[in-house]
Formats: structure tokens, sequence, C-alpha cells
């Protein structure tokens, strides 16, 4: 992990980063839908899932997924003591994530652009989150307010 993330003027587009990967356990789902409320059968009743859905096994919510990319990108340190604001997401899941399944996100400068201050600029990211077999499960384009180099 870096000591220090990277600076607006660090960021080019067409640079690419891969976080490390998270496999996503029982207790993070457990621990995920009960916090925040997901009491949805899909999420909670097994037999359901196996009964009444194509999935036949727990899926995880996609809020769970996400939260946990943005995990990995927070890990991989490039926001490290520079991110200054997440600005929004625009998001698609692309296949369920199960339990037990082992996320990564690569990430892809899309653009970036200096502000009205000069101590700050915006980095559009796009985000995709593959699951261990290299399957893409979540895509998402993201905008985040950059701290500039100090002069």
């Amino acid at each position: 992990m870096n000591s220090r993330g990277l600076f607006f003027e660090d960021f080019s587009a067409g640079q690419q980063y891969t976080t490390d990967r998270r496999t996503i356990t029982e207790a993070d789902h457990i621990n995920f839908t009960t916090s925040f409320g997901f009491f949805e059968p899909l999420f909670m009743d097994r037999a359901y899932v196996a009964d009444e859905t194509p999935y036949k096994r727990p899926i995880v919510p996609g809020a769970l997924t996400f939260s946990m990319a943005e995990g990995l990108t927070i890990l991989s340190g490039i926001l490290h003591g520079t991110g200054l604001a997440f600005l929004g997401v625009d998001l698609k899941v692309l296949r369920p994530v199960f339990i037990g399944e082992t996320i990564r996100v690569d990430i892809d400068v899309m653009d970036k652009r200096q502000t009205k201050k000069t101590d700050r600029g915006i980095v559009s990211f796009l985000h995709r989150v593959s699951n261990q077999d290299d399957e893409p499960v979540m895509e998402y384009a993201i905008k985040r307010m950059i701290r500039c180099k100090p002069e």
C-alpha cells in the first residue's frame, strides 16, 4: 500500500490499477444485511433462493459488492490522503455475486479536469469488478475530487 495516495497531477487518462482480491464471506453477508436492513428473502432465506429464484444459492446485495469494491480501492492506497470527495457514480450490476466468491477491481483513469480552486481537481474512473473466474460482475463510472500537489 502506498503511504501517500496519488495527487491530481499523477493521474493521466489511460492509466490502469488493479486492487488486491477479497473473498466475500458468510459473516460479511450477515453483518451487512442485518446492519443495513436488507431483510429481503432474496438475501436472507436460503429455501426461498433455492426454490423461487434462478440462483439456487445465496447471493449478496449489489450494495455489498459495491461497498467491498470501494474498500478494495481505498486499500490500494491510490487515494490515501489525497482523495477529497466522492462526487457521483453510474453503476451497472452485470451478474450476481455469491457468498464465497472473490472479487477484485480493475481501475481505469478515464479523464481529469482542474477545478476553479487550484488545490483540487476532478478525476473520472471506470471500475470493473470481476470474480475469481475473471467474470465481470459490476462496472461503474465514478468521479472523485483529488487533492493537487502542494505548491
